[in-house]
């Protein structure tokens, strides 16, 4: 991804993109005007990014982080994290479905457009794997959110192509990610086998590649695939240990550690921030309260974040985080930079614990927030080998990988009792290392154990009262199912008699 003023073509069409499957394509790039050179080509490819900027944003990081077992919200304010959701209210549903879709038809379009260039193939190549890569993480962010949806990779051109894609109902998930894994095990391996931190404009490259095959892979419990992709990873990256943890802050960007960071840049006086400001992730994340014209935040001055910040009711760590997960005397260095008890040796009020340093945004300025957020590193993979290899029945190997992380956090290895306790280990692991970083629930999901683990550790009062088996993934919006003739449909919803009507 870049850091840098682009020129984005498509993203002209984002005020008219429908977010409904019955789309008007008359505001997507025509593959047949465009993509005659290769400077036209890399506009195009820049704008399938642009949709990102409306799904990385505050609901978004509530309804993956902020209401789970590790971190919980009561603001009045946040649906989400109360899980007052249905299919009439669905929340951060609404822009995760439209800006995915409206990512999809971007991708759609851009590879139609690619593959017609007169271009040479050795020139054009690189920006069609590219675009795939990016067309698989939309999908993958819409089958984690929703679960089963409607899954098409035609270029839709023709009144028929849109009557036929809004007929399309919910589909597979499993059998979606299947497709793009076997695809992309074809088109990874044409790109330079290189860092995301040393792709041009850091843009998304092998390592994002073989990341999502990693990513879909977990979820269809296909092992191999993900051992396959882990160590293609592991070729790219080595050591885990040469990369400092200190790089995970979210203030820190590009870092070379990573694989895919959502960009952000705010300069005063000349807005170049590119995400809605007011579903910011800055303000969610500071200590509470904060006096008024002052860089003072729960008692204690934080003269790094400055005067300027807007500070929302604050999402917080848990119990079970704090004190079971990461307590405190353990040397694990990430403890302070995940989790803050003050700054520069002074504690906040009353032993109070905030998100830490890791989410802080220096310098903020309101709640315009120039971080960028950190959705994949290599850590995430190192672990994701060594749950793979744990279910595959090798712990001596599952050991090797949950010891590296533990190792780089300055904790003791941990040694093999039994099969269970390994895997709730590396369990516990995610959450250290993970945690914030846009992937916790999902990772409660695919484990099978999302609402006993919510139930049990969420704080929220308001969430133990609303939560249902259901909202496990978010429904699809109503006025999605009314546009398809309600060949759309939430029946885990209609269940528990939430429909919103």
């Amino acid at each position: 991804m870049k850091n840098i003023r682009i020129i984005s073509i498509l993203a002209l069409a984002l005020s008219l993109a429908s977010c409904s499957l019955k789309e008007d394509t008359s505001a997507i790039v025509n593959p047949y005007d465009f993509f005659n050179t290769e400077t036209q080509i890399r506009a195009a490819v820049n704008g399938i990014y642009d949709p990102l900027h409306y799904i990385h944003n505050l609901k978004y990081f509530i309804a993956v982080e902020g209401a789970t077992d590790l971190a919980s919200t009561d603001g009045s304010a946040q649906q989400d994290a109360r899980f007052d959701i249905n299919p009439a209210s669905p929340g951060a549903a609404t822009l995760v479905w439209r800006w995915c879709w409206t990512g999809i038809r971007f991708c759609l379009s851009t590879i139609a457009g690619i593959e017609r260039s007169t271009l040479a193939d050795s020139k054009k190549m690189p920006y069609e794997v590219e675009t795939r890569i990016m067309l698989s993480y939309y999908y993958y962010v819409l089958t984690s959110f929703f679960g089963d949806v409607p899954f098409y990779e035609d270029y839709v051109e023709t009144d028929e192509d849109m009557l036929r894609i809004g007929q399309l109902g919910r589909m597979s998930a499993v059998e979606t990610r299947k497709t793009l894994i076997e695809e992309l095990l074809l088109y990874v391996p044409m790109l330079p086998q290189i860092r995301t931190c040393d792709q041009e404009y850091n843009t998304c490259g092998a390592a994002m590649g073989w990341m999502m095959i990693a990513k879909m892979a977990a979820w269809n419990k296909d092992w191999d695939n993900v051992i396959y992709a882990g160590e293609h990873l592991e070729e790219i990256y080595g050591n885990l240990d040469q990369y400092p943890y200190m790089d995970v802050c979210f203030r820190n960007k590009n870092t070379p550690e990573s694989i895919f960071e959502e960009n952000h840049e705010y300069v005063e006086g000349g807005i170049e921030y590119i995400t809605y400001s007011g579903l910011s992730i800055s303000s969610l994340v500071l200590p509470y309260p904060k006096t008024a014209g002052t860089a003072i935040y729960d008692g204690v001055t934080i003269p790094e974040i400055g005067e300027n910040a807007t500070c929302y009711t604050p999402l917080r760590p848990t119990a079970h985080m704090k004190n079971e997960i990461a307590p405190t005397g353990t040397g694990d260095i990430r403890r302070d930079i995940n989790i803050s008890r003050g700054w520069n040796g002074v504690n906040f009020g009353g032993g109070s614990q905030w998100m830490g340093q890791k989410f802080w945004c220096f310098g903020v300025y309101r709640n315009y927030d120039s971080n960028n957020y950190k959705i994949f590193r290599y850590a995430d993979a190192v672990l994701l080998l060594a749950e793979a290899w744990c279910e595959k029945g090798d712990y001596a190997k599952s050991l090797e990988y949950l010891n590296y992380v533990r190792r780089r956090a300055q904790i003791s290895d941990y040694s093999f009792e039994t099969a269970v306790k390994l895997r709730g280990t590396i369990r516990d692991e995610r959450a250290r290392e993970l945690f914030g970083e846009f992937g916790r629930k999902y990772d409660l999901v695919r484990w099978g154990i999302w609402y006993d683990q919510v139930v049990a550790y969420n704080t929220y009062s308001k969430a133990l009262e609303n939560i249902r088996p259901c909202h496990e993934y978010y429904p699809i919006p109503d006025v999605q199912c009314q546009r398809s003739g309600r060949i759309l449909s939430n029946p885990e919803y209609e269940k528990y008699n939430l429909t919103g009507d």
